[in-house]
């Protein structure tokens, strides 16, 4: 496929077939993420790909963690947050390394993780994958951070889930850069 294609065909997908996604098919996903730029050579991405049993545990940790910070949740929304790390057979949590050295800056680290992230989102779509990069509270939670091993310090900049698409999605019609640009010529 074609770079520009990739660039321009790519969505967010989020229903997507239980069908198991061959291991070799997510370790070339993770080689290509892997080839994104990164200040000093210090590769701060952390990949943890969830698999079977190990989204339900992530679901269970994730209600947990619900239910302490909102003890009279009712029932559904616990079942809701259990239920979020199935949604795809395959679930790579994205984290962070915090800088080791003087000379790198917490933002050229979070910035070359989430270039690694788009890599590997450009390359589920020339595979014919689908794939969703996803946030909110999970991401931020100390509990989910550190069931997936990832120390305080270092930043969870998403869940990507990956999946076979249930349909074709036609390409969605994308912004132009014309509003979001400056052109300085002196």
């Amino acid at each position: 496929m074609d770079i520009f294609d990739a660039i321009y065909q790519r969505q967010s997908i989020g229903k997507v077939k239980a069908d198991p996604i061959p291991r070799q098919l997510i370790e070339k996903l993770l080689s290509a993420a892997v080839q994104a730029p990164n200040h000093h050579r210090v590769r701060p991405w952390r990949f943890i790909v969830l698999q079977g049993e190990a989204r339900h545990k992530l679901g269970e940790v994730m209600a947990n963690s619900k239910q302490q910070q909102t003890p009279d949740a009712p029932a559904s929304v616990l079942e809701g947050e259990r239920l979020k790390s199935l949604r795809a057979p395959v679930l790579i949590a994205v984290g962070v390394d915090a800088p080791q050295e003087p000379k790198v800056l917490e933002i050229e680290n979070v910035c070359a993780a989430a270039a690694a992230v788009q890599n590997l989102l450009l390359a589920a779509h020339a595979l014919g994958l689908a794939a969703m990069w996803r946030t909110g509270p999970a991401a931020y939670d100390p509990a989910i951070k550190n069931f997936l091993g990832l120390a305080p310090t270092q930043h969870l900049i998403g869940f990507i889930y990956l999946g076979y698409p249930e349909a074709e999605y036609p390409p969605k019609e994308r912004p132009s850069f014309e509003d979001r640009t400056i052109w300085m010529d002196e």
